[in-house]
């Protein structure tokens, strides 16, 4: 039987912004951003002291070294033992066990290794007494630049805090992405660049004109898709104010205004593999969705996952036929919030059900059970996070979603072979314009 957490407290509640009383836990018995700070009474789960720091031999511009690299793998869980530890895992994953007998989980001691800078926790508490849903959850006020709930009362609380965790300030990267279809992978390159809005040093409720992000990509492999770029503008509240997006194609060399990238339309260059509201394991308005906060739960998760984010492997050697190697994979016993996502009535995706796990410590979705409309479970993605140590930050440094019953999946995020991440990249959102779309693609 899977033991929960209840969680009682926002059957009643009316808004989200808790007394000054509770706050003041923040920093005491809970961490800056909400999690327990004690570990569990088994000694399985340490207490949070901190985060990690930059391991020695570490400079800024490298693929971040593992600080865990010593660490000795504590069990392995396969098709064999699968059964002592199911309750464990999240649906998706023991059902992928079960479809792909060679998997297995190399699991290792557990690392609470996330943390932010010191400014987003002092906006975290400053958010916890003010912050509010609004427009039926789909929009807040009275928060900028920390989680705003961070003793959350409800399941939309607990999405928003995913939705707006700090994932820095700006950042340029170069990445690929995976399709596998029937065993095999096609790549796609992309230049990107983000530029956060809400986290921004010294933002405030007023400033953000109901801004999120901006975010480019242009495509520089294959040679037939070099060119091929996209923006979008990213809203706080998507129903008030729809998301934005220009593609532009270099064979017509036109920038045209995509009609939606948004809820279950299908991102770019995926193959159908991929829905618009899967990145990042869920981005978007949540206004398509009944969300049940189920409570908080142990679990196997992917964690610390420096060791598939290291310079120089091959990209073959990382995404094989069925699944990622799993032996480049790291999963720990964590504790994750429980959110169930339910499609509402005149509503269509083909994710009708989704069940979130959402870490304590950072607000990152871990994995997703998707199951479709008649409640059979079609589909597991997962996020394998690291702590970005000289930002600090933690968030996925690959994400990936099987496709259950047929075999197929889907990873993003693979940055192996190219050079690491800008996290200072100058950048402004006069980059993010059709105009600069053009630009950017010739």
């Amino acid at each position: 039987m899977i033991a929960f957490i209840a969680v009682t407290a926002f059957a009643s509640a009316a808004y989200a912004k808790v007394e000054p009383d509770e706050a003041l836990r923040l920093g005491r018995d809970l961490t800056p951003l909400g999690a327990e700070q004690a570990g569990n009474a088994e000694g399985t789960i340490p207490a949070w002291t901190g985060g990690t720091s930059a391991p020695a031999g570490y400079h800024p511009g490298m693929h971040h070294l593992d600080p865990f690299a010593a660490d000795a793998e504590r069990l392995r869980v396969d098709i064999t033992n699968l059964s002592q530890y199911q309750d464990q895992l999240p649906a998706g994953l023991v059902e992928l066990l079960k479809r792909q007998p060679g998997y297995y989980l190399r699991v290792f001691p557990s690392r609470r290794s996330a943390s932010a800078p010191e400014r987003i926790y002092r906006a975290t508490r400053a958010n916890a007494t003010r912050a509010e849903l609004i427009a039926n959850g789909n929009g807040i006020r009275g928060a900028a630049t920390g989680i705003p709930f961070p003793i959350p009362q409800e399941g939309m609380e607990v999405i928003w805090n995913h939705i707006l965790h700090y994932k820095g300030e700006q950042n340029r990267f170069i990445n690929s992405q995976a399709v596998v279809i029937n065993g095999k992978a096609n790549l796609i390159t992309r230049d990107r660049s983000i530029y956060y809005v809400y986290n921004r040093d010294g933002m405030t409720t007023e400033q953000l004109d109901n801004t999120l992000l901006y975010y480019k990509y242009v495509v520089t492999a294959p040679a037939k898709l070099a060119g091929t770029a996209l923006v979008v503008q990213d809203p706080l509240d998507q129903v008030l104010t729809t998301r934005r997006a220009w593609r532009y194609s270099p064979d017509s060399r036109r920038v045209r205004r995509l009609p939606v990238l948004a809820y279950d339309s299908i991102q770019p260059d995926t193959s159908d593999l991929a829905t618009a509201d899967v990145v990042d394991s869920f981005n978007g308005a949540p206004d398509r969705y009944e969300w049940n906060l189920v409570g908080k739960q142990q679990l196997l998760v992917p964690y610390n996952s420096y060791a598939v984010h290291q310079q120089g492997i091959p990209y073959d050697q990382i995404v094989l036929p069925n699944t990622l190697n799993p032996a480049l994979l790291r999963y720990e016993l964590h504790r994750v919030w429980v959110l169930d996502a339910t499609l509402r009535t005149g509503y269509h995706h083909p994710y009708a059900a989704r069940r979130f796990y959402i870490d304590e410590d950072s607000w990152q979705i871990l994995a997703v059970d998707l199951r479709n409309s008649a409640g059979e479970l079609i589909g597991l993605q997962e996020s394998h996070p690291i702590n970005y140590y000289d930002v600090p930050m933690f968030s996925s440094t690959l994400e990936t979603l099987y496709h259950l019953q047929d075999g197929n999946y889907f990873v993003d995020g693979l940055d192996n072979n190219e050079p690491m991440y800008d996290f200072n990249a100058p950048l402004t959102p006069r980059d993010f314009s059709p105009q600069a779309l053009r630009r950017a693609g010739n």
